[in-house]
């Protein structure tokens, strides 16, 4: 039976601005493949809540599950959560079990817990609560789609709290082999044993070590003894290139 898949949507003028940098995209991929879940596809969309509710709904009919990071705060720009109940047709509106749990995080809730940071209360009809243990206002599943902070630290407590209640499948395992060749050198022999391995995901990444050109070759599977078969091949070919080189 195939893994389940995933998708990643990152909502955030300032990502698309280049003020921030995404952070949250590859912590989310490798804790997804360690639970058995293949991260598939990844999107950036700015603070409008028409592209991220299309969004939301292009991506939650393909993948088993979509993970979403940023706009979830107290400020007039954070429309994730209104977005999510649009893209699915439900009221949205403070929870009073949300609220109770956001009031743990100030001194004084009755002072402290205002109109703006009432938003971070704010969920979604039919939606279950993701814990937040560092800041305490908490994210939310919706059906398939699941709602965090954009907050690097948050996000990533938000994932850890997640994660368990998700079913996934085997580990997604990897294995490199480096190649000291540049990667038109390798790509013939390696389409070739692509072919041969059609149930293992196979990729060149290219570097250069000061003026010396070379390649990372990854093989991706979740059977081990498939990928510890695609490695020995993917060694033996860069061996085998090497050593014609002279």
């Amino acid at each position: 039976m195939p893994n389940p898949t995933a998708a990643m949507l990152t909502i955030g003028d300032e990502i698309l601005a280049g003020r921030t940098r995404d952070a949250n995209m590859p912590h989310l991929a490798c804790a997804l493949a360690e639970r058995g879940i293949a991260l598939r596809e990844a999107r950036v969309v700015a603070d409008d809540a028409g592209e991220i509710a299309a969004a939301v709904n292009a991506l939650r009919t393909r993948y088993t599950h979509v993970f979403t990071s940023g706009g979830i705060g107290p400020t007039h720009d954070d429309i994730t959560a209104d977005s999510v109940a649009a893209a699915f047709g439900v009221k949205i509106g403070v929870r009073e079990d949300a609220r109770a749990i956001l009031a743990t995080h100030y001194a004084n809730p009755e002072v402290d817990l205002n109109a703006a940071r009432l938003r971070m209360a704010r969920i979604p009809e039919g939606a279950t609560l993701i814990d937040n243990p560092v800041s305490k206002a908490p994210g939310f599943s919706l059906g398939n789609v699941h709602v965090m902070a954009g907050v690097p630290s948050v996000f990533a407590a938000m994932v850890e709290g997640l994660l368990p209640r998700l079913t996934g499948g085997a580990p997604l395992l990897s294995a490199t082999v480096r190649a000291g060749l540049p990667e038109g050198e390798l790509a013939a022999a390696l389409a070739d044993l692509a072919a041969a391995f059609p149930d293992v995901g196979i990729g060149c990444y290219p570097f250069n070590f000061g003026d010396r050109p070379g390649a990372n070759l990854v093989a991706r599977s979740a059977d081990p003894d498939r990928l510890a078969a695609a490695e020995a091949a993917l060694a033996a070919l860069v061996a085998d290139l090497e050593a014609g080189r002279g």
